[in-house]
């Protein structure tokens, strides 16, 4: 299966737009572009620049053709390709080989090659074919989908707030005045979340993926609960963020899945829905198990695990961790978070 991809850095001169910049050429978009740009944004992969330009110049240019407004942390400086893809990465918090780069130079393609082989590079000539290719192509276009690039801009915002605040972390979180929401996943959930087991990796516990089908046969299922989570801020949403897969045994509750969506990092809310989830079972007198599996980029959930007092129990072949908690007092929802919704843990198990 191809590699989705999440982000396509573009570069402009004969890559864009027809002509060269610097040269005082007549600039004209290539066949195609704006239509993809529409396409792939309704899909919601993100879009940035990595070029060799004089900034100020490059957006006016932008601006003027009508398409700036796709492009996040655009990187239009002098220096080279796979630094800013670097810069773009980091800004987004996304891995590098979820990126794609677009260039009409094969230096500048081989360039950012050298660097990063993970980042798959892309010709100019095929800009008006990206929306046929497989990398482009997701299983379903959700809400969040279609509205990516506005959560991320909302993200950026956030940043910037945090950056010009002065004053302990904690009163930057409570001046955000952020509501987390539990519910329990319905329909109109589902492609949401079958799309958050195939992109999220760094907050996911095991890696599985599962398909449209099984996550629907599951929330039929009276032995199981797919819990949702969403986040919202004074800045707007954040969207549905995280899930809880949980096979309800009938000596314990076996978390199979449980996963956060990497926006959320650095907002203080990352065990909320581990510890409601846990306190539901408690009140039952139920112990909690949950699986773990180590894929090179998840170690903070296996540290997420460990802080809530779940210790390993059993080691598979296949690298699956077994891990257990047994029922304890747990800490309460930071007071910088409003908890709503719930899930109505007594009609469970």
């Amino acid at each position: 299966m191809a590699n989705k991809i999440k982000c396509l850095v573009c570069d402009l001169d004969n890559t864009i737009w027809q002509g060269t910049l610097l040269e005082g050429d007549e600039l004209h978009l290539r066949p195609g572009v704006a239509e993809v740009l529409a396409e792939l944004d309704r899909r919601g992969i993100l879009l940035s620049i990595a070029s060799r330009n004089d900034p100020s110049d490059a957006q006016r240019e932008l601006q003027r053709l009508g398409i700036w407004h796709y492009f996040l942390l655009p990187q239009i400086n002098w220096g080279n390709k796979s630094e800013s893809l670097a810069a773009i990465a980091k800004g987004l918090n996304l891995a590098l080989d979820s990126f794609a780069f677009i260039d009409d130079q094969p230096y500048e393609r081989a360039e950012v090659t050298h660097t990063h082989p993970q980042v798959l590079c892309l010709d100019a000539d095929s800009f008006a074919t990206l929306p046929e290719q497989p990398e482009f192509n997701p299983e379903f276009v959700t809400s969040e989908s279609a509205q990516r690039r506005q959560l991320y801009q909302l993200d950026l915002q956030r940043q910037g707030a945090e950056e010009d605040f002065s004053g302990p972390r904690e009163d930057f979180l409570r001046s955000l005045n952020m509501e987390f929401t539990i519910h329990p996943a319905n329909r109109e959930d589902l492609q949401r979340a079958f799309e958050l087991t195939v992109r999220t990796h760094q907050l996911n516990t095991t890696g599985k993926t599962y398909s449209y089908e099984e996550l629907e046969a599951i929330c039929q299922s009276p032995n199981y609960l797919l819990l949702m989570a969403e986040l919202s801020d004074r800045f707007g949403p954040y969207g549905k963020i995280g899930l809880a897969l949980v096979e309800l045994c009938p000596e314990y509750w076996h978390i199979r899945l449980l996963l956060m969506s990497c926006r959320v990092v650095g907002r203080g809310v990352g065990t909320i829905l581990l510890h409601r989830l846990l306190e539901a079972a408690f009140r039952k007198g139920l112990p909690v198990r949950a699986d773990f599996k180590e894929n090179g980029r998840n170690a903070m959930m296996l540290t997420t695990y460990r802080f809530a007092k779940f210790r390993t129990i059993q080691r598979d072949d296949d690298g699956m961790t077994i891990m257990e908690a047994q029922p304890y007092g747990l800490p309460p929802t930071p007071d910088y978070v409003r908890l709503r919704g719930g899930f109505a843990e007594e009609n469970y198990g």
